[in-house]
Parts: C-alpha cells; sequence; structure tokens
C-alpha cells in the first residue's frame, strides 16, 4: 500500500485510519519529531528517556501527546526494547509501566500486546522498524520494535504466533501495518547481518538483501518483516506499508544511522479507544 495508510500529517504525529470494533476504536500511530519541547540534537518531540535528553522535557513531550489524542500516559505501557524478539501479554494491571519513566518499563521485551481497552501500547523508535497489529473480529493489538537483530530474530512471526495462540484466532484474522523505518535505499549492513538474514527460511533473500560492495549490502527492513508476515500466514493484502524511509526524511523524523548519537526517539502507538 501507499504512504497513504499513515495520514492525518499533523506537526507531532502519523496516524492510521481509525478501526470500529465492538469493543471500541482500534487507533494507531507514529509520532514525528516536530511540535515538542526538546531542544538541540533532541529538537523537538522526542520521547526517549534513554538518550540523554534533560526528563522533564521528555515527559513534557509525552503528557502533549496523551493531550493530543486522548488518553493520558498513565495508561500507556512501554516494554524496555533489548533489541531481541520476545514479546508478551499485558492488561489493565501494567497501565503506567514505562510510560513517565524507563525503569518501570516491562523488563525483556520489544512487543507487547493486549485486548484490553484504554491501554496504550507504545514503543520507541530511530530507524528500526515499528511493526503494529490488530484484529477486528476480535479485538486485539500489538505493537513491536524491530531492528536488524528483532527482525531476524522474527520477532513478527513470534507476535503473530502468540496473539493467535493466546486469543484462538487465525493469522489470517490478523492484520500489519509497518510503520516508518530505514529503508533499503539508505541501511547498508556486513556480512555478520547478510549471515543472520539468510538463515530466515521461507523467504526470497535475494528481495531483501542486496550486494552493494564486497561484504556490504542494502538491507530491506519492512519488505524482510512483509515476507515474515507473509510466510506466518496474514494475507498480503492486510499487510500495509508506510513507503517511509526515516534517514531519507530527517524533517520528520529522527534517524540514528544518519544522524548518529545522541539523537532522539519517534513513538509508535496503538489502542483500542472504548469511548469512541
Amino acid at each position: 500500500m501507499s504512504t497513504e495508510i499513515f495520514q492525518n500529517h499533523q506537526p507531532e504525529y502519523l496516524t492510521l485510519p481509525p478501526i470500529h470494533t465492538k469493543s471500541g476504536t482500534i487507533r494507531a500511530g507514529m509520532t514525528t519529531r516536530n511540535g515538542g519541547y526538546s531542544t538541540g540534537r533532541y529538537s523537538s518531540l522526542n520521547f526517549g528517556y534513554h538518550v540523554g535528553d534533560d526528563p522533564v522535557k521528555v515527559t513534557q513531550n509525552r503528557r502533549r501527546l496523551g493531550e493530543l489524542i486522548g488518553l493520558a500516559p498513565e495508561n500507556w505501557i512501554g516494554a524496555e526494547q533489548v533489541h531481541g524478539h520476545a514479546v508478551t501479554h499485558v492488561t489493565h494491571a501494567h497501565k503506567g509501566k514505562g510510560a513517565l519513566d524507563i525503569e518501570s518499563a516491562i523488563s525483556g521485551m520489544d512487543g507487547l500486546f493486549t485486548d484490553s481497552p484504554d491501554v496504550l501500547l507504545t514503543a520507541c523508535f530511530a530507524d528500526c522498524t515499528p511493526l503494529f497489529f490488530w484484529s477486528e473480529s476480535q479485538p486485539v493489538v500489538g505493537i513491536a520494535h524491530a531492528g536488524w537483530k528483532g527482525t531476524t530474530g522474527e520477532i513478527a512471526a513470534v507476535m503473530v504466533q502468540k496473539i493467535t495462540e493466546t486469543f484462538g484466532l487465525l493469522p489470517s484474522d490478523l492484520e500489519a501495518a509497518i510503520g516508518p523505518t530505514i529503508g533499503s535505499c539508505c541501511y547498508e549492513v556486513d556480512e555478520r547481518v547478510a549471515e543472520r538474514v539468510r538463515a530466515i527460511s521461507g523467504i526470497h533473500h535475494p528481495d531483501v538483501l542486496m550486494p552493494k560492495a564486497k561484504g556490504h549490502y542494502r538491507l530491506n527492513l519492512p519488505l524482510l518483516n512483509k515476507q515474515i508476515l507473509i510466510r506466518s500466514g496474514l494475507p498480503e493484502a492486510a499487510i500495509h506499508m508506510s513507503g517511509l524511509c526515516t534517514s531519507c526524511h530527517t524533517d520528520l523524523f529522527y534517524s540514528h544511522r544518519k544522524e548518529g548519537a545522541p539523537t532522539g526517539r519517534m513513538m509508535g502507538y496503538i489502542g483500542i479507544f472504548s469511548g469512541d
């Protein structure tokens, strides 16, 4: 699909079209780098507490987003994000964890999923691939952080398996969106990463791993995640691609690869809003 899957571009965020279900409206989005309180290299809507920014500014940015989307951070849940492929089921009991600090984040996880309404699942990004999951038939949502390690660890497949097992769904009951991420136009990897990609079964490696120079390749992370999702049983038509490269669009997004450290982080979010 085109970049229109992420629409309603305001200074602060892009959103997916709302999805109406029996439990409420599924709302998801991805913040930009604009419209916040941070300064300098973090200018201006940085959501990462762990990157050296003033935590007071980060909290202001998070509360700003809460006001815009109508769900305060006390209802958010965030994971530690260790560049792994572990995911976990969360509920109302986890509300507030990782929302306004990093110490309380769900430890050791890069993916979260829930069927609880009025709980916002969040994750931070600055080139890594945001993966959003949802089901309309039985309202469920999920989010995953997929850098090259999480992607080659097949976090997309793990999420599909965990959601379907937990809620008695089929993979074909799910839809997914692949958010703004570094594209193959800008993402060069070495042989060590290429070997991990080639070890993934059931995908067409030449489409996602393109030789550039000896021992160096261009890696298409969004397409690789899409192929893993298709292999996991999602219909291709149910997988929506943003097509936006974070490295090409540093007017909109932070890019760790292009800007170096320190830089800020965008936030991806998804939740079932019962009041809609």
